[in-house]
């Protein structure tokens, strides 16, 4: 993890969870004049998350940073629920979806690939083991990029 992000995690997650919301996760894109800071928020309320919780985030957020000014240069921010498509950030979130499958970018090549996508059969340790085309890997969680659930219907 980033300092950046640390610092910025650090700043936001004490404002979703003050909202009485789950701090899910973030990705900051930094792409020049259009950086993105992207903040995905849960709950356990049965209703989920709506567009008026958005933007509450939103406004509290954007106040700790504008006082706080962590990001150099402008940035749009960007709240949302973390959908079907979830990404997942934490060990933990792997654990809760064991079983389903995932879709995976490493920040550098394993095994010749960066891309995985397959059954999530669990993690050890610091690693997330998943099942593609009847081959498991085991993959250490610091060298993904990005992951996702993905979605079966």
């Amino acid at each position: 993890m980033s300092a950046k992000y640390t610092i910025l995690e650090e700043l936001i997650r004490p404002v979703v969870e003050g909202l009485g919301f789950e701090f899910w996760g973030m990705e900051y894109l930094s792409l020049g004049k259009d950086s993105v800071l992207r903040i995905f928020i849960e709950t356990d309320a049965e209703k989920g998350i709506d567009v008026e919780d958005c933007a509450r985030v939103s406004r509290q957020v954007s106040s700790i940073l504008d006082v706080e000014d962590p990001i150099t240069g402008e940035y749009n921010l960007e709240v949302s629920s973390p959908g079907l498509d979830r990404p997942l950030f934490s060990l933990v979130q792997y654990q809760a979806y064991i079983g389903s499958v995932v879709s995976l970018r490493l920040r550098v090549p394993f095994d010749g690939r960066r891309k995985f996508k397959g059954q999530l059969m669990g993690i050890e340790s610091e690693d997330i083991v998943i099942r593609v085309d009847q081959e498991e890997y085991l993959l250490p969680v610091d060298l993904v990029d990005k992951a996702n659930v993905v979605p079966q219907f």
